[in-house]
């Protein structure tokens, strides 16, 4: 049996967890030789320092795919499926292509081997379970940034017209903001373009968030495509006034 190896390592996961891309190359290796399958040297294919996120933008991975399917009864060896995608949809495309062309996967981290009907299962069922977890941390994430919003609590960059409070998370009004804030919404509506607005912001000698003299048209539309979004969410607030 021919193993074609595909190993991946972002920049962050090689930090924080010490999987390098020596380490995957090892386990892989050991695997293919108490295995009895050849892996020639040509067969290990290497994105380094590239996201899982897409499996459209990784080239060593299309490189692995087409030399696995070329001959029936080759096997794809990553070290956990982590390695290999990071959605539902690209998993079950990249096993789907595998089963088409009479090839396998194998998952170290989770002992996954689809040349078996129960190793199938077990891959696809653990592929659903990956992405709801990070379904889950994403849902928590949102959140926990809405309770903050509505706490008048930081939630990136202090947007303008706001003030980092001292305990360093509230948030305060900046007055001398908030009535240039006014005045930007106000020349807005009354059909200013952007520039227009940028230029009346600079000729006034107001500065800008970080201190600078000269506004730019997409500083502008940045503040009013917030303000937007946060009357549309809080339709009762004054401009700047409102959850942060």
């Amino acid at each position: 049996m021919l193993a074609v190896a595909y190993i991946r390592v972002s920049t962050e996961m090689q930090a924080t967890d010490g999987v390098s891309l020596e380490a995957q190359q090892s386990r892989i290796a050991a695997w293919c030789d108490s295995n009895g399958t050849t892996l020639a040297e040509g067969d290990v294919h290497v994105d380094a320092g590239l996201s899982g996120k897409r499996a459209d933008n990784r080239p060593a991975l299309g490189r692995a795919l087409a030399a696995v399917c070329r001959e029936r009864g080759s096997v794809l060896v990553v070290y956990s499926l982590s390695r290999l995608a990071r959605s539902v949809r690209d998993t079950l495309a990249i096993a789907e292509r595998l089963e088409r062309a009479g090839a396998d996967l194998v998952s170290l981290s989770e002992r996954i081997d689809t040349t078996s009907a129960s190793g199938k299962m077990v891959f696809r069922m653990l592929a659903v379970l990956a992405e709801f977890e990070r379904d889950l941390i994403a849902e928590r994430t949102r959140t926990a940034l809405a309770y903050k919003r509505a706490r008048g609590e930081r939630c990136g960059q202090v947007p303008y017209g706001r003030d980092l409070a001292p305990d360093g998370r509230a948030l305060v009004v900046n007055r001398a903001e908030v009535d240039a804030l006014a005045d930007i919404l106000r020349w807005r509506a009354a059909g200013c373009t952007l520039r227009q607005i940028a230029d009346r912001l600079t000729e006034a000698g107001v500065p800008t968030k970080n201190g600078s003299a000269r506004w730019r048209f997409t500083s502008v539309n940045k503040i009013i495509t917030r303000e937007k979004a946060r009357a549309k969410d809080h339709p009762s607030d004054r401009p700047g006034l409102g959850a942060a």
